[in-house]
């Protein structure tokens, strides 16, 4: 048996999430499982470093699977990205040990949220849109206090407590780039819909209609803190997924 891990890179506009689901909703991993299986000629199980909700993209999604084939590596990129539509492409294939798993492997995942002050039909289905002025540095002070390890539960969708909504973020910060404003965090794990959360609340706050305070309130999940509206999933991007040392990789062969 071989185990392989390959990149992803997706528009998740047309898909109901990663996470194959039943009754022919199709989702990320649906699609690329039915193409590796349709290449190897055998069923494939892909493990993912993060189950991306629906409408989420991905320009560093990590995945691995184990099979029996001898298959060249590059051969089944290229086999997979004649497959695939076009919103779904893979690359940097390789080999790895039997223990690299994509999700219980990794150390850290990075997410960036893009945001536009004006619609556009262009951009539109790749970026976040504010219907008022926001205040960027009193965005960018808030983003800079959740370094270190807090409880993220008021942002979430999941209903957990203790140290089920505990993450370790390393670095997260607002900037402006070519036109965007873009949230950039970095953390050992995220909570469902974590990020979109405190997107959603940091425009809130930088459009002036919630109270800076509030924000401290949520992060030190205060049970009398509002919960959040989520910012839109078209502007969320799964940007790079981290692993210790690399983790097991070979070179490509």
């Amino acid at each position: 048996m071989r185990n392989i891990r390959l990149r992803v890179e997706y528009d998740g506009t047309p898909y109901a999430g990663w996470q194959r689901q039943p009754g022919g909703i199709v989702t990320v991993q649906g699609e690329l499982e039915a193409c590796l299986s349709r290449i190897l000629q055998e069923r494939v199980n892909l493990a993912a470093a993060g189950r991306t909700d629906r409408g989420v993209h991905a320009l560093g999604q990590v995945v691995n699977f184990q099979t029996a084939s001898s298959l060249e590596l590059q051969r089944i990129a290229h086999s997979l990205n004649c497959l695939l539509p076009d919103t779904i492409r893979v690359d940097c294939p390789q080999e790895v040990d039997m223990e690299f798993h994509a999700r219980f492997s990794a150390a850290e995942r990075q997410y960036r949220y893009f945001l536009m002050e004006e619609p556009s039909a262009v951009f539109g289905r790749f970026a976040g849109c504010s219907s008022r002025p926001l205040d960027l540095p009193l965005m960018h002070s808030l983003a800079v206090t959740l370094k270190g390890i807090h409880d993220f539960s008021a942002f979430s969708r999941e209903d957990r407590d203790g140290t089920g909504s505990l993450c370790s973020v390393r670095m997260a910060g607002w900037y402006r780039h070519r036109g965007f404003l873009v949230f950039h965090i970095a953390a050992n794990r995220f909570l469902r819909s974590m990020v979109r959360g405190l997107v959603g609340a940091m425009m809130d706050i930088g459009a002036g209609r919630l109270d800076p305070c509030s924000f401290k309130a949520m992060l030190d999940a205060d049970a009398h803190a509002r919960r959040v509206r989520p910012a839109a999933a078209s502007g969320l991007f799964l940007s790079r997924v981290v692993y210790p040392d690399d983790y097991g990789c070979r070179k490509l062969r």
